[in-house]
């Protein structure tokens, strides 16, 4: 429940911020904070699905090399994409990183509507 909350408020923060940046800024910028904001979903679901496989891992009592491999494959890939782009003259690099912290977005929206649930359950009792 709380990781498809966030992981549709990552997706919202950066369609609302490439949908703004597209009349303000160049297309670079627009460029890339779309593909900052979509590294940062891939980079959410691949963390999620690796953890996972590593807990379940741990409690088996396997081996996690693999998924510890797969994790760290994870910021190689995308050091890549963001070296190529940037190397290619496509993205603005500032922008790939702002497109980047739509998690840290995605956790102060949960951290409000947190705070806005309790205040209001504390006013009922």
């Amino acid at each position: 429940m709380l990781d498809s909350r966030v992981f549709r408020t990552m997706a919202v923060a950066t369609a609302l911020a490439v949908m703004i940046s597209v009349f303000i800024a160049p297309w670079r910028v627009s460029a890339g904070l779309l593909v900052g904001g979509l590294l940062a979903l891939f980079s959410h679901s691949w963390l999620k699905n690796s953890a996972a496989a590593a807990i379940q891992l741990s409690t088996a009592g396997g081996r996690p090399q693999l998924r510890l491999a797969q994790f760290v494959l994870r910021y190689f890939v995308m050091a890549a994409v963001i070296f190529a782009l940037y190397t290619l003259d496509l993205v603005s690099l500032p922008a790939v990183l702002a497109g980047m912290s739509t998690f840290v977005v995605a956790m102060f929206v949960e951290a409000a509507r947190e705070f806005y649930f309790a205040i209001i359950e504390r006013e009922e009792n």
